[in-house]
């Protein structure tokens, strides 16, 4: 039997959603997105695979003006979901916190939106591991759980090697075969029994 209430879908704080093929929606077509809070007010999370390829780390530290150093590894820059693209959110290792900043999602990954975080990063003084977004992606009250019945996304476990190593074009491919899936295999259209 489906769920039919939030109470009986659990918090989806620190998982993964994949979208399924005929999601849809075209902006998040093969989108992996973690979700930082899920909630019956809500949820929302940052898409973790659709590169930003109208600006670049260094382009966004001058518009912000914020001093860099050049020789360091320059984290890229991904579109996190249509709400804010004007704001940047920071899905980071959970060893970096700003005080009354960074929202803990788990033991492994945090998020924090505030320039405190890219000015660290830029010094090299930021998390361990980071992704950098432009925007973010929301769901009002029982959208998502709405979504997820109607087959548009799957749920799967977030690792650190999945949000951080796997290359941007990958994720979708990795994430769905760590559940086991063959992408070939899957309808782009759900149905009931």
């Amino acid at each position: 039997m489906e769920p039919t209430s939030f109470e009986e879908i659990p918090f989806l704080d620190g998982k993964l959603l994949v979208a399924m093929p005929g999601m849809g929606d075209p902006r998040f077509e093969k989108a992996v997105v973690f979700i930082c809070a899920h909630s019956p007010e809500g949820a929302m999370g940052l898409m973790i695979n659709k590169p930003a390829y109208n600006i670049g780390f260094g382009e966004l530290m001058e518009q912000l003006n914020i001093a860099w150093d050049k020789t360091r590894t320059a984290p890229k820059v991904r579109l996190g979901g249509p709400v804010e693209h004007g704001r940047g959110f920071v899905l980071h290792s959970a060893e970096y916190h700003v005080e009354d900043s960074s929202m803990v999602v788990n033991d492994v990954f945090a998020m924090t939106a505030t320039l405190d975080i890219l000015r660290d990063i830029s010094k090299g003084q930021g998390p361990e591991r980071a992704v950098l977004t432009l925007g973010y992606t929301g769901w009002a009250p029982g959208q998502l759980e709405a979504e997820l019945q109607a087959n548009g996304w799957v749920i799967c476990e977030a690792t650190p090697h999945l949000v951080y190593e796997v290359e941007d074009g990958q994720k979708w491919l990795e994430a769905l075969k760590t559940l086991g899936f063959d992408p070939r295999l899957l309808s782009s259209g759900g149905g009931s029994a």
